[in-house]
């Protein structure tokens, strides 16, 4: 002892000497290194903290998202910030305020908490695996310290116990005159499976972001699509999508039938929207018929075609001052008052001479007088008018280079255009409307519809669907099954003798149970478990529900305490008193010691010779 001390002191002599003398580092302790500071790493991402931490940015990083205008959403809207406040605009792009579901910082949170979900999620169920070969731990000596216990007279032997317990889908383990039988690995399994469909769920979200595509199209009846980046009207592709991914089919609206409630309170009320489709699959293919429906698309190689709006495309013919057709077609009026159908139309005839002519028109789908004005009162066409109530000349500034909408006059543009007509009276098919001045003429040809689209094409719709349903199924298993343990040991009647397995009898029985997660009932269950084992004698059974020590968690026996001997499984083995029995005056009956191995697996209890332990120790295993 005096020798390792000197030698102590002298080592610390000699690094204090170096330290003093500029003899090196060799007295400073070692740091982590390369592979040291790696494992901290991968413990830090992979623990329950940080993948909270990450899940919690994870969704504050998705609120500027919904703050600022979106590149791909509203186009429109960023480049209005830009002409608003082009500094500050500035700034934001800088920090992909604009694309946040594109930016880097989105990118690695995402990224890290996949991983910490993998770090998570792998270990446990090696874990789990292992746990579901092991054989139930062996029956402790004193079964009357578990929180569940009850002991009758039976003839049964310990084989006719683990025949029984497994009739009820027990896993049962058997050794001399006792039986183990443990259920509830389903809890687990479905705690880690919830959390694998996460990770699913996480996976078919971003292989939809990333080789999916999304977009938007109004097609008038009569008219056809085609599956092409052009013919959309708005298109949002992933970022490995490009023009050839589009699944090359086209179809022709041949009709739309909007049924409605014709009389009562309902009137005007939406029964059903149908399209009927002529519809190519391939460049080529044989035309085929479809009947588009809410919720009925129409799918091609996992392209779907979803109904989502429609309206009124009435049609007209405009000549212009020279007697010149400027033009002639359908013009698609989007819908002001949704419950009787009344639409707004913008008609913009930049080929008309000798001045490009811009002109308002409100679509009335069945009109009738109201005083001096004249309103719409169902939303289908039964008696259809329309009204110029704006008619300008000028130019329309389609050549100025700045982007406008079709279903407006540009205000810039009609600031410096000459009004020409301000409210006409209605026209009704086929009648027409004089321009003053000998700028031309309206007429009114006819009435269609128009159907809105989405087209989407996300390959990560199924399995992300499958994922859900796998997640609520393992939260389903995680919230209603409980991991619960039994053992019986079968004694011999005559004193000191623990048979029950050569068939004579009668023998005493003791069960004994617990749960080894909190929550739920198991008293009841215990209950005829005992019953369906004491099927000789039920009336001489007896549930120790008092014995039960409700300060205990549940799924720990009374009076548990991990001692210096416990095993990993948190067991150990029994320890008597010198007086050969155990503390606090219990005289049990008396076993050879030999019945088990010294290092048989138990659940957690404490030692005989100790008193109760803290509560709130949980079961190890």
């Amino acid at each position: 002892m005096t020798e390792a001390v000197d030698r102590q002191s002298g080592r610390a002599r000699t690094a204090t000497g170096s330290s003093r003398t500029g003899g090196g580092d060799r007295g400073r302790p070692a740091g982590l290194g390369v592979v040291g500071w790696a494992r901290w790493f991968w413990r830090t991402l992979t623990s329950m903290r940080t993948a909270l931490i990450l899940l919690f940015l994870f969704a504050l990083a998705s609120v500027p998202g919904s703050i600022w205008p979106q590149r791909g959403v509203s186009d429109a809207k960023v480049a209005q910030y830009f002409a608003d406040d082009p500094a500050l605009a500035g700034w934001l792009d800088r920090f992909w305020l604009f694309d946040v579901f594109q930016a880097p910082w989105f990118a690695a949170i995402y990224l890290l908490l996949f991983v910490s979900l993998i770090g998570c999620v792998l270990p446990r169920t090696a874990v789990h695996l292992r746990e579901l070969r092991k054989k139930p731990p062996p029956a402790p000596r004193n079964l009357s310290r578990l929180p569940h216990h009850a002991s009758f007279s039976s003839r049964l032997t310990a084989d006719e116990v683990a025949g029984r317990l497994r009739a009820r889908r027990f896993r049962v383990t058997t050794g001399p005159g006792w039986v183990a039988a443990e259920k509830g690995y389903l809890r687990e399994s479905g705690n880690l499976l919830f959390h694998v469909a996460l990770l699913g769920l996480l996976v078919a979200v971003g292989a939809g972001a990333l080789y999916g595509y999304r977009g938007n199209v109004l097609v008038v009846e009569g008219e056809g699509f085609a599956n092409t980046v052009a013919a959309y009207d708005r298109y949002m592709p992933g970022q490995q999508v490009s023009a050839e991914s589009l699944e090359p089919f086209s179809f022709t609206v041949e009709d739309f039938q909007a049924t409605y409630i014709a009389k009562g309170e309902k009137a005007g009320q939406a029964l059903d929207y149908a399209a009927r489709l002529r519809v190519e699959d391939a460049p080529g293919a044989a035309g085929r018929e479809h009947l588009l429906k809410v919720n009925e698309p129409l799918d091609v190689n996992g392209t779907l075609s979803y109904l989502i709006d429609h309206g009124y495309a009435p049609t007209f013919k405009i000549t212009d001052g020279k007697g010149q057709v400027a033009f002639e077609g359908p013009v698609a009026c989007l819908v002001a008052q949704p419950a009787t159908f009344t639409s707004e139309c913008v008609i913009k005839v930049p080929d008309a001479r000798p001045e490009q002519l811009g002109l308002l028109v409100a679509f009335l789908p069945t009109t009738v007088p109201m005083g001096s004005e004249w309103v719409s009162i169902f939303p289908g066409a039964a008696n259809p008018t329309a009204q110029v109530y704006g008619a300008f000349a000028g130019d329309l500034g389609l050549r100025s280079g700045r982007p406008q909408s079709v279903y407006e006059l540009d205000p810039a543009s009609l600031k410096k255009m000459k009004p020409l007509l301000m409210k006409a009276d209605p026209l009704r098919v086929g009648a027409r409307l004089a321009l003053p001045g000998g700028a031309g003429s309206v007429e009114f040809t006819g009435v269609r519809e128009w159907i809105a689209l989405q087209i989407t094409y996300d390959p990560g719709r199924m399995p992300a669907l499958v994922s859900a349903v796998l997640a609520v199924a393992g939260l389903v298993l995680t919230l209603t099954v409980r991991r619960r343990r039994v053992w019986v040991r079968v004694h011999d009647a005559s004193p000191g003798g623990e048979g029950g397995t050569d068939g004579g009898g009668p023998y005493r029985v003791e069960v004994g149970g617990l749960t080894r997660t909190e929550g739920g009932d198991f008293g009841e269950e215990f209950a005829e478990i005992v019953s369906s084992l004491d099927t000789a004698s039920p009336a001489q059974a007896s549930p120790d529900t008092a014995a039960t020590n409700t300060g205990v968690p549940d799924g720990e026996p009374s009076g548990a305490r991990p001692s210096d001997g416990e095993s990993s499984d948190g067991e150990s083995p029994d320890e008597e008193s010198p007086a050969g029995r155990p503390a606090g005056g219990k005289s049990p009956v008396r076993e050879p010691a030999d019945e088990e191995p010294p290092d048989a697996g138990r659940p957690d209890r404490g030692r005989p010779d100790q008193g109760p332990s803290n509560p709130g120790v949980q079961d190890a295993r």
